[in-house]
């Protein structure tokens, strides 16, 4: 790119992307890649909603998320009159009438004071030290998981999301905020309902049974506080106090974002080791570098494909794109992580890239959004890996990998279904 390129801003005239697109959705790597290579930013829509720029480049993407002339919040732009996006995609989707207050009074679509008032009343609760304590309890959780994943077994091939890396997320973040036992597969189907891209009357219903399920755990903590977040909270000490909307917005936040990015991510993670057995013979044969490779991971197949939109609060420019006050820019976190200008080799998983070379990646966001839960996530995904091929060292995929089923969400891209072949341990190995 010349410096002509970077001092004089250009308009896009292309067709709008179809976000929905099947090739975008199916492959976003290498689709968005395209896109990357071809414009800064370009116009894309979605259905039931005003077009936005769609910026692909990591460089951009980095800009937008940190500086302070955009926003999350539509409402905080001045003297304009701003569509949300966030609750336009929503009520596209199906949500019901009444509950777009919740999204107003939830971390992720707060910005500025009230965003770190949010946040610091739960930050302590995901630092890395209080993560790391939390180990010995994953690390439990996930071996309980693993011992009776051989008796889910059909001829030695078990499907691993639905055995493993989904009941693991959500039972450390139920925990985390004392959901009871018996209502945790409740929470676990409606989350998943609400990020697996459905529509109509199912997500609306989802979303609307996981706020009164939210509204009965206030209840149930403000009569009944124990040792856990949400009664942390509630504390008659605490000087901030959560209103209720913004508690119930904060805990189903929690438990969508709390497990659903994890669970994606150590399936993604597992089919993607498997796939390169070179890799995963460098990890097994030196699991010092499991953090190095949750980071590369994350980079390389990491679930998320888009983070929420950041609206222009004045006139501005990124890359060479002129933004006009009040213009949604929608960052491609999947086009910025395999952008070549940022990484090198980026269609080459290296799972000690990190251990040789500082290459941020933007898998958690950047900024002042950057994932509340991200200590949590790269935690539970070293745990998980880590338990998984050492129980089962020959672990092998059933099918091909061009075979396996992966959802089609625009948003979130993940397999639906996990299908492996368990080996065992040799004879005297210890799991």
């Amino acid at each position: 790119m010349t410096a002509q390129d970077q001092d004089t801003p250009t308009e896009a005239h292309d067709e709008p992307l179809d976000l929905a697109d099947e090739e975008l959705v199916r492959d976003p790597f290498t689709a968005y890649a395209a896109v990357r290579e071809r414009d800064h930013m370009a116009r894309g829509r979605v259905e039931g909603v005003d077009p936005m720029w769609v910026a692909t480049r990591h460089d951009d993407i980095r800009r937008v998320m940190s500086d302070p002339r955009f926003t999350i919040d539509a409402t905080a732009v001045p003297g304009a009159s701003v569509a949300h996006r966030t609750e336009q995609t929503w009520q596209a989707r199906g949500m019901f009438a009444g509950h777009e207050k919740y999204l107003r009074a939830g971390i992720f679509d707060a910005d500025g004071p009230d965003h770190r008032r949010l946040r610091g009343l739960v930050t302590a609760a995901f630092s890395p030290g209080r993560v790391a304590a939390l180990r010995p309890r994953i690390e439990a959780i996930a071996g309980a998981l693993l011992d009776r994943l051989p008796d889910h077994a059909d001829h030695g091939v078990v499907d691993l999301i639905e055995h493993f890396a989904r009941p693991l997320p959500i039972t450390v973040i139920c925990e985390l905020i004392a959901v009871p036992e018996a209502d945790r597969d409740r929470w676990r189907t409606r989350s998943a309902t609400l990020t697996a891209g459905v529509c109509g009357d199912e997500l609306g219903a989802a979303l609307a049974g996981m706020v009164e399920d939210a509204h009965a755990l206030v209840d149930h903590h403000t009569a009944h506080p124990g040792d856990d977040l949400i009664s942390e909270l509630l504390a008659p000490r605490r000087r901030d106090r959560l209103s209720n909307d913004e508690l119930v917005a904060l805990i189903t936040n929690l438990v969508v974002a709390g497990h659903i990015t994890t669970v994606n991510l150590i399936a993604n993670s597992t089919e993607a080791l498997l796939a390169h057995p070179d890799q995963l013979a460098l990890l097994l044969g030196d699991p010092t570098l499991m953090p190095y490779a949750v980071d590369e991971l994350m980079r390389y197949c990491g679930p998320v494909v888009r983070a929420l939109p950041r609206y222009a609060t004045c006139d501005t420019v990124v890359g060479a794109t002129p933004v006009r006050t009040g213009e949604a820019v929608l960052p491609i976190v999947s086009a910025a992580n395999r952008d070549p200008a940022a990484f090198t080799a980026p269609d080459r998983l290296d799972l000690a890239r990190t251990r040789h070379r500082r290459e941020p990646h933007l898998g958690f966001g950047h900024g002042a959004h950057r994932c509340l839960g991200a200590h949590l996530a790269q935690e539970e995904t070293a745990v998980a890996l880590t338990a998984l091929l050492d129980r089962f060292p020959g672990l092998r995929l059933a099918i091909d990998p061009e075979d396996l089923p992966r959802g089609a969400n625009p948003v979130n891209w993940h397999l639906t279904a996990l299908p492996v072949r368990l080996r065992p341990a040799a004879p005297g190995r210890q799991p």
